[in-house]
């Protein structure tokens, strides 16, 4: 079983490949319309789809690709486009140091509901007038990247934060700011928590009493800001982590339990069903065959 494929360097000898923005159709014709093995990139990912007919499997969830659809792939997360025909659109990429090379905290990334790191990542769906405002932008940044303007760098870090914030305005309520901003930093430490620990620590009063807040108070927070409990969102790595080291190693089954911090093969054999609908086994025959 061969090694998952990680895309982790732009274009070489390129001062502003730190972000890039490509068009669909020109990528499909590059590849002379082959399908890509599924990889992750060490940057992140977005897709704007004006027009396409295949699926975009993201961490082994499926979606169907139609058009005006917005995706966002984080860092680390693994995914395949399976084109039927020619699409139309655009693809960007941009790095963590763009950001910071560019006045853009990281927080930023992280207090908008865009980039999920793990369980479903659902296409956004703007409307058709939001639509054209995003292809505006990226129009903008793909003649900005290949044109020799002394600003170019400022004025695409500028628009990529426009593009981002309209986005983010599509896909969240208005919350009070003060409420917000004290959630969102909870948010930010208890990922962060989860990242570093996710293989020892499987309960949410784990995390809640490293936080010195009640498993209840963290639940309802991280619900409020992302849509799922924090209860939920620990499932989530876990399994998503299972998923790619089914795939992508040659570990069994009683091993990658071990390597995810389950006592028993039973219980993690338990857990995955719980959480996919079938056993690691069959995840595994599913996608090897």
């Amino acid at each position: 079983m061969s090694s998952i494929k990680t895309c982790t360097h732009f274009a070489k000898n390129e001062k502003f490949r730190n972000l890039s923005v490509s068009r669909m159709e020109h990528i499909y014709d590059r590849r002379k319309g082959e399908t890509d093995v599924p990889h992750r990139h060490g940057y992140y990912t977005v897709l704007l789809v004006n027009k396409a007919t295949g699926e975009h499997i993201i961490d082994f969830k499926t979606y169907l690709l139609s058009g005006g659809q917005v995706f966002f792939i984080g860092p680390g997360q693994v995914h395949q486009v399976i084109e039927k025909s020619r699409s139309e659109g655009f693809s960007m990429v941009f790095s963590a140091d763009f950001l910071i090379l560019n006045g853009i905290p990281l927080r930023f990334i992280e207090n908008i509901n865009l980039f999920r790191d793990y369980g479903e990542s659902p296409p956004l769906e703007p409307n058709e007038s939001v639509m054209s405002e995003l292809n505006y932008y990226l129009e903008q940044l793909h003649t900005l990247e290949r044109s020799d303007d002394p600003f170019k760098q400022d004025a695409m870090s500028a628009l990529l934060k426009l593009f981002l914030i309209k986005c983010n305005q599509v896909c969240t309520l208005p919350l009070n700011t003060q409420a917000q901003e004290a959630g969102n930093k909870l948010l930010q430490n208890f990922k962060h928590l989860v990242d570093e620990n996710y293989s020892k620590w499987h309960k949410t009063s784990s995390y809640a009493n490293h936080l010195n807040i009640t498993s209840d108070y963290l639940n309802r927070t991280v619900k409020s800001l992302i849509g799922k409990t924090a209860k939920e969102y620990i499932q989530s790595r876990l399994t998503v982590a299972a998923e790619r080291m089914l795939i992508f190693t040659n570990l069994t089954a009683k091993e990658i339990s071990y390597e995810l911090g389950f006592e028993e093969p039973a219980h993690f054999n338990s857990f995955f069903k719980k959480c996919t609908g079938i056993t690691p086994g069959a995840f595994r025959n599913r996608y090897i065959s």
